[in-house]
């Protein structure tokens, strides 16, 4: 009685060992799933540990410089030395400052009125105007500080060196105590002046929920064809491969366009994020990006052989992407490889251009250079995805 007891156990290890080791050796032979198991940890450290870094520093930044005397060229320094702002280029005039803000080619615009020197000889407290991409809130938040404390270092500095005998002119004379401060430093942070988090993160939301689920839904639909044999049996209709490929695309970028209106119409309700631009405008701007992210799907769907190495593999994509793009953390703060690799997604442009028409009204003609970058992803992936399934059906 008791050896049939203790039979029981050992015949249930017995049975779950041979189940575990016929797993184990399935697992194996499959090398794809081998290396996705091993490169998404990694990948997500390498993000994490050296791409992603919430201390915002080197914002492109414009100067709009209508001094040209040595008070405002010392100020500039002053500026650069805080390795907050990246002094890159100089802006002609207003609107040119406007243009550079709308199409994120820049993060700050450091405008000096013309009066800045006389005013700071004059002791009446010389006043610097920094346009700020409020669009953005940590960028925003990060300039505010700088500048504020850059103003106070400088306040500071120049009390305590007047009072020293010979050193009147290193910063400027002594003040005739008109004003308190001899120099105040004025963040306006536009399209966002709330510095709400909101109004940031539901624009990009478009572009983050359209890359998830257009790859996702193309990739597992082939897939699940293929599984079920369908789809090789569509290949020997007379349909042009191109053919096939165009009318799987063609149906979801409907859905992606359901899904934008979804996320905007929330966005207003719930969080009364602001629509400046005309919704046509985004339309035309997300119809490039869908048709990459649907034709990054069919890349895909052509190197699996199965719907879970499908979601695995849209999902190493979507990682970078997502932590890359500047979605979730400042592009700005990112080293420099970080920023090379965020330029060839096409997330990062497109989070510019919805950004830039839904929170800043920005023009098409405006954002042309991330609409065809995003072109350009498009068609090296479609090409990739069709000389691939051409190799796995012919």
């Amino acid at each position: 009685m008791n050896t049939e007891v203790h039979a029981i156990p050992v015949a249930v290890l017995v049975r779950i060992g041979a189940i575990a080791h016929k797993e184990l050796r399935q697992l194996l032979r499959d090398r794809l799933t081998l290396a996705l198991m091993v490169g998404i940890p990694a990948l997500q450290l390498v993000l994490f540990g050296y791409a992603i870094d919430v201390d915002v520093r080197h914002v492109p930044t414009a100067v709009l410089d209508r001094s040209q005397t040595a008070e405002s060229r010392k100020l500039l320094g002053e500026l650069a030395a805080t390795q907050t702002f990246d002094l890159e280029r100089e802006a002609a005039d207003e609107h040119d400052a406007a243009r550079l803000l709308e199409t994120s080619e820049v993060g700050a615009v450091v405008v000096i009125p013309s009066d800045f020197a006389r005013e700071f000889h004059r002791g009446r407290g010389a006043i610097v105007s920094i346009l700020a991409d409020g669009s953005d809130p940590t960028v925003s938040r990060a300039i505010a500080l700088a500048s504020q404390g850059l103003a106070l270092s400088l306040s500071q500095r120049m009390g305590s060196v007047s009072d020293a005998p010979g050193n009147r002119f290193v910063h400027g004379p002594q003040q005739d105590l008109l004003r308190p401060d001899p120099i105040r430093i004025e963040v306006l942070p536009l399209y966002n002046p709330e510095r709400r988090t909101a109004v940031f993160v539901v624009p990009g939301l478009v572009g983050v929920i359209l890359t998830m689920t257009m790859m996702l839904f193309t990739a597992l639909a082939v897939v699940r064809e293929r599984e079920r044999g369908t789809f090789e049996f569509l290949i020997a209709t007379p349909v042009r491969r191109g053919e096939v490929m165009l009318g799987k695309i063609l149906p979801y970028l409907f859905v992606g366009f359901l899904q934008v209106g979804i996320v905007l119409a929330l966005g207003v309700l719930l969080f009364d994020v602001p629509i400046r631009g005309p919704l046509w405008k985004l339309a035309l701007g997300a119809l490039p990006f869908l048709a990459a992210m649907l034709s990054m799907g069919l890349f895909v769907s052509s190197v699996s052989r199965s719907q879970l190495q499908a979601t695995q593999l849209s999902f190493f994509f979507f990682l970078p992407s997502m932590l890359l793009s500047g979605f979730m953390f400042p592009f700005e703060a990112m080293p420099e490889a970080a920023q090379v690799i965020g330029e060839c997604l096409p997330l990062t442009h497109f989070l510019r251009i919805v950004r830039g028409i839904v929170l800043k009204g920005a023009s098409l003609e405006f954002l042309a250079d991330e609409i065809l970058a995003i072109g350009l992803f498009f068609a090296v992936v479609f090409a990739l995805a069709a000389l691939t399934f051409r190799k796995r059906l012919a």
